[in-house]
């Protein structure tokens, strides 16, 4: 989780925000974001561009450069620098500025979408009444410490590199586990499965919980119902199926194997031939039966039951399923409420906007 950097939307964030109650009189000029009356403040969004960047660097020691308009100075000098180093021409100045631009937008929305999810969380758990002690928090953040840092030195490195400090990372641990509640809370209340919905589900998909009779059969396909009857006749006379088959079918399937088709399922084939084949006896020599192919004989060889579990044994697992999709459809409408409750709750500065915001209007093709 401390090695993932990369920002997650709504009921994933795990992102440390300060703020503060909000003023009357709409978004104070030291905040970007104001959420349900709280204020995302610059600082903090600032503070993550930090940690944004610093996820970006390609090479150990880089120094973390944020891109921060207008003129994105430190920006462009600094992307000058690392051309000259790799013996690549310095694109012009123009160049540079627009990467520099395209740098920000990506790691601005990003920041920005991380600190609104997160708000929505926090005061979604407070609407719902979900809580989290200190100490259970404590207790994670130092289950995931060691599995991913063996040594204190090296999780002190990790801190250093990635900009954040251990009352971030505690947050983080503190939102991603009040999300995981969110969620058991809603797959909790998401309705039990009654006796009758597992009936009605077994009625209706009883195919599901048996296996179809299957039956092998020798066919001779032919053209004419002519050649059909020729062929009946010479399988009559003594002559084995396998070797007319061979001979006369012109079947590209079963041909190559003396007409044979094993386990034939109701329903394969074409409706006239699966009727035949259905209710023929074994070892019968039946047909021409004409179909849109041409006219088949055929013998049906051996015949598998099938079988069927009865509503008993199958009750455990059509009730695990049902259980399984009535979770998921009240996470579906769950989450899409959320989302469309707290973006009319979010308000972002002009400059700050992303699809969160209430105030957001999408650019123009």
């Amino acid at each position: 989780m401390f090695k993932s950097l990369r920002f997650i939307a709504a009921l994933g964030a795990v992102l440390f925000a300060t703020v503060a109650l909000a003023a009357c009189g709409g978004i104070p000029g030291d905040a970007v974001v104001q959420v349900d009356g709280n204020n995302v403040q610059k600082t903090t969004f600032e503070h993550w561009m930090q940690v944004a960047s610093a996820s970006t660097a390609v090479n150990a020691g880089e120094k973390i450069v944020v891109p921060v308009p207008p003129n994105y100075t430190a920006c462009i000098s600094h992307l000058a620098t690392n051309a000259q180093k790799s013996g690549i021409k310095v694109p012009s100045n123009a160049a540079l500025k627009a990467q520099c631009a395209t740098q920000y937008k990506s790691l601005s929305h990003e920041v920005l979408g991380f600190l609104i999810s997160s708000e929505w969380v926090l005061g979604e758990a407070n609407h719902l009444g979900v809580k989290v002690s200190d100490e259970e928090v404590h207790k994670q953040f130092n289950q995931i410490k060691t599995t991913q840092f063996p040594t204190n030195a090296e999780f002190e490195k990790f801190v250093a590199k990635s900009g954040q400090t251990v009352s971030d990372l505690l947050l983080r641990v503190k939102l991603n586990m009040l999300s995981q509640k969110i969620q058991t809370k809603i797959v909790k209340e998401a309705g039990k499965v009654t006796e009758a919905e597992i009936e009605k589900f077994y009625n209706q998909n009883k195919g599901r919980y048996g296996t179809p009779e299957k039956r092998s059969v020798s066919i001779i396909l032919t053209k004419t119902e002519a050649e059909a009857l020729a062929a009946k006749k010479e399988v009559e006379s003594g002559k084995s199926f396998a070797t007319v088959a061979k001979e006369k079918s012109t079947d590209p399937v079963s041909k190559a194997n003396g007409g044979l088709l094993p386990e034939v399922v109701k329903g394969q084939e074409e409706k006239a031939l699966d009727e035949a084949i259905f209710t023929s006896e074994v070892n019968k020599l039946g047909g021409p039966v004409k179909t849109s192919f041409g006219y088949y004989i055929y013998e049906v060889r051996t015949i598998k039951p099938g079988n069927q579990q009865s509503l008993a044994q199958a009750k455990t697992t059509i009730k695990q399923q049902l259980v399984s999709t009535k979770e998921q459809a009240a996470l579906a409408k769950f989450v899409k409420e959320f989302k469309t409750r707290w973006t009319a709750k979010t308000d972002c500065q002009p400059e700050y906007t992303v699809p969160d915001c209430s105030n957001y209007k999408a650019p123009k093709a």
